[in-house]
């Protein structure tokens, strides 16, 4: 299982960081590069092109500010592509946002929240769990997990009250 990570800057990767360590916690394997749609096109291309020839199965992308680098990505590849926009200007994501989820018709990009990073690398797992019965039982025990910390949460509230 193999999940690669494009970020547009290396100041990008504080956001990132946290979907790498989710996806090794499962035991993906974790590409990581940093390519600019704008500044290094010619590696972008390489970098998605080439992706499903290296065992890739999913490609997280983030960018801020006009955040073209998930597109560009997804129009070399027909893996699926989940997008992060990267809460990178003055406008605080918004922008990034707005450039990742108005993808044209035929070229698609699941896009996640601004900073959304831990949703990108679980729905990468659930993406995967299509294909690898293992991460069908590790998501739903994950979803277990949340529940039970949410229900210790609430009691350590009640417990403050």
């Amino acid at each position: 299982m193999k999940v690669a990570i494009i970020m547009g800057s290396d100041s990008d990767w504080p956001i990132l960081e946290s979907a790498v360590q989710l996806l090794k916690r499962y035991e993906v394997e974790c590409e990581v590069v940093v390519a600019s749609a704008h500044r290094t096109p010619d590696k972008a291309h390489a970098f998605a092109a080439g992706a499903r020839e290296r065992g890739v199965e999913v490609i997280i992308a983030a960018a801020g500010a006009a955040a073209h680098l998930p597109g560009v990505i997804a129009a070399y590849t027909t893996l699926p592509v989940i997008g992060v926009p990267v809460n990178a200007t003055a406008l605080q994501g918004m922008d990034a946002l707005l450039s990742i989820v108005q993808m044209p018709s035929g070229i698609p990009v699941a896009t996640m929240a601004i900073n959304g990073a831990k949703n990108a690398a679980i729905f990468a797992l659930q993406i995967l769990a299509t294909a690898h019965p293992q991460l069908v039982k590790a998501l739903a025990d994950m979803r277990t997990a949340m529940a039970k910390e949410v229900e210790e949460k609430e009691q350590r509230l009640a417990a403050k009250l």
